[in-house]
């Protein structure tokens, strides 16, 4: 196993009913004036919004709400939050919301905390985080993991670009877990947090060390992919179901957190993908995600065959014969599958998008790998022509 350095400071508070210790916890970690970060949609029609707002109001806590976050999240969004938290004084960003919620809070930390920056030279590796302002999370989506990871994406709507920034001061202080506050999601969301949960587990999986490199990591991490297979499928079917609503969401918090990946290097090329798609075409991050990865495992299973094998056998139950190959494409074939039962895309006329003429594939191939300045990922690393055919492969 590779030597390796892991930090994972935020509290958990997780069960029904965490989120009414939301105040007690700003304080805790010193939060007096509060910019209150959120969507506009299931976050105020639930009650959520108000019930937290309240609790900042008894407590008598200072704060202002910044609503209007978009999927996606937007770096104008960000870019406006900082402004605002900045002319309030704000001491402290509390996200309540799912991933994108959390990633601008997170951006909006930065740009507060460092107020002659532009919060896209963070995004654009032009220039690294020092210090921040402390988050909070009331987490209502089980998908990004953002609640307890160092990473935060943004989409530059100018330039159509989406670009991950991971740096430990990306790491909320808190983060409340009830999965009470997933019961009102829609089929489309649940499903797309399934895949993201998984795709932060298998971007993590398929490393080039050695198979055997480190056994613990791998078992947590089939276990992870194990858990949500089963209980998205219960959820899905009752979205009501604590149990089954628990275990999502506690997952999708290990997938991101680290742990998933410990003593491995850590690939994501699928996520370097899929964010090409989500940044020109707006389209839901997990979904992006599914529309790639069967072809990613297909081009690639030539790299490790039986890496590919030990997650058929381990995760979907497929029978272990000689042939690596053989039992590895079973197991992307059971991958494939899983996805089209719980009705996420595997090419680009089911994301919606249509089938796209050449040059815009080869733009997407371009965009991904930075303009020709880089090859992606590390499991098997691609260029531009290597991007090109998976991209061409979900062109249908």
């Amino acid at each position: 196993m590779l030597s390796f350095t892991t930090y994972s400071p935020t509290e958990i508070i997780f069960g029904a009913g965490a989120e009414v210790r939301t105040s007690d916890l700003v304080k805790k970690y010193g939060g007096t004036k509060v910019l209150v970060v959120y969507g506009e949609g299931s976050v105020v029609k639930s009650g959520l919004l108000d019930k937290i707002t309240s609790q900042l109001d008894e407590s008598g806590i200072s704060y202002m709400k910044y609503g209007g976050v978009m999927p996606n999240p937007h770096l104008s969004y960000a870019r406006a939050g900082v402004q605002v938290a900045i002319e309030y004084g704000a001491d402290f960003i509390l996200a309540i919301g799912g991933g994108s919620a959390i990633d601008a809070a997170k951006a909006i930390a930065h740009g507060t905390k460092n107020p002659d920056m532009d919060i896209w030279k963070y995004w654009s590796r032009e220039e690294i985080v020092t210090q921040s302002l402390p988050i909070g999370v009331v987490l209502t989506i089980s998908a990004a993991g953002s609640e307890t990871s160092w990473s935060a994406v943004l989409t530059n709507t100018e330039t159509g670009q989406k670009r991950g920034l991971s740096t430990d001061f990306n790491r909320p202080a808190f983060a409340i877990l009830n999965p009470e506050l997933t019961y009102t999601l829609p089929p489309y969301q649940i499903a797309c947090g399934i895949a993201d949960i998984m795709m932060h587990t298998l971007d993590r999986y398929f490393t080039p060390e050695n198979i055997h490199a480190n056994e613990i990591t791998d078992e947590i991490a089939e276990a992870v992919l194990r858990t949500v297979i089963k209980n998205g499928v219960i959820a899905l079917a009752d979205p009501t179901n604590y149990h089954a609503q628990s275990e999502l969401m506690w997952c999708g918090s290990l997938s991101h957190n680290g742990v998933t990946g410990l003593g491995r290097s850590h690939d994501f090329t699928v996520h370097q993908l899929g964010h090409e798609l989500s940044g020109k075409f707006d389209v839901a991050h997990g979904a992006s995600l599914t529309t790639v990865w069967c072809e990613w495992a297909r081009y690639n299973l030539h790299v490790n065959p039986q890496r590919f094998a030990q997650l058929a056998t381990k995760v979907w139950g497929v029978p272990h014969i000689a042939d690596y190959t053989v039992t590895a494409k079973a197991g992307i074939d059971a991958t494939e599958n899983f996805f089209k039962s719980i009705k996420m895309p595997t090419n680009f006329t089911e994301l919606g998008i249509g089938i796209q003429p050449d040059d815009v594939v080869e733009q997407l191939a371009f965009r991904c790998v930075h303009e020709g300045k880089r090859r992606v990922g590390i499991f098997n690393p691609l260029d531009k022509e290597d991007v090109m055919a998976i991209y061409k492969a979900v062109n249908m």
